[in-house]
């Protein structure tokens, strides 16, 4: 059992009072039953927690890793929950070298919950800002075998809009496409169809040139709502 800091206890016994066994049944599955829950949904986890973080944004500039590590090794999941919401409120203070921490947590209890948030706020945010580090860490990653790592690469650019780099895009899903792994091609389809809304017809004429590559999943969830 960790040592837990007098706010943790004070969060922990806040979760406990509200536990919910029943939802925690649901959203178990939901996740295929691999994390522990209390059952607490986000509104009312977000309302737990808001002491808990605004007492973290007042006595630190950054957030300690060390604090985000400990939320991260709690059994029940909506502690790494908590330790995205903390992520999200000090988005902006995020530093290069945080992109070890990212990746740590992408790779620490993996699965589509905490990894589409990290890839799409944290390391989405970092690169954007920090663009000499995208080369060398997605190539890493790309080439890592780890399908978490490789999804971030198709997901971090889901906010950018007009500032997504389209070509790097494209590099990264023909380098995937032939993946049997449903994670990647799902995020193969909505990394697409996130980028269709600023421009739909360079995403139609990429799945038609690429249609014997791509996965029918991909190519489903890639043209959602478009007009043929």
């Amino acid at each position: 059992m960790q040592d837990l800091s007098p706010p943790l206890q004070a969060l922990t016994h806040l979760f406990e009072q509200h536990a919910h066994a029943e939802q925690a049944r649901q959203m178990r599955a939901y996740l295929k039953d691999k994390f522990d829950m209390y059952g607490i949904k986000t509104p009312l986890r977000r309302q737990l927690s808001k002491e808990f973080i605004q007492l973290w944004r007042k006595a630190n500039e950054r957030i300690p890793t060390s604090l985000l590590l400990q939320l991260w090794a709690m059994p029940q999941r909506e502690y790494q929950y908590v330790a995205l919401d903390l992520l999200d409120k000090y988005k902006r203070s995020s530093r290069p070298e945080d992109l070890q921490l990212f990746e740590t947590l992408i790779l620490d209890k993996s699965w589509w919950d905490t990894v589409d948030a990290l890839a799409s706020h944290q390391v989405g945010w970092l690169f954007l800002r920090h663009g000499e580090l995208i080369d060398a860490a997605t190539a890493k990653w790309m080439d890592s075998g780890n399908m978490w790592l490789q999804r971030t690469c198709l997901l971090y650019q889901l906010g950018y809009k007009n500032q997504t780099n389209w070509p790097r895009l494209q590099s990264y899903i023909l380098t995937l496409a032939s993946s049997r792994e449903f994670f990647l091609r799902k995020a193969i389809g909505w990394a697409l169809r996130q980028y269709a809304k600023t421009d739909p017809e360079a995403v139609k004429a990429f799945v038609h040139t690429h249609s014997h590559s791509l996965a029918p999943l991909s190519i489903r969830e890639a043209l959602k709502g478009l007009k043929a």
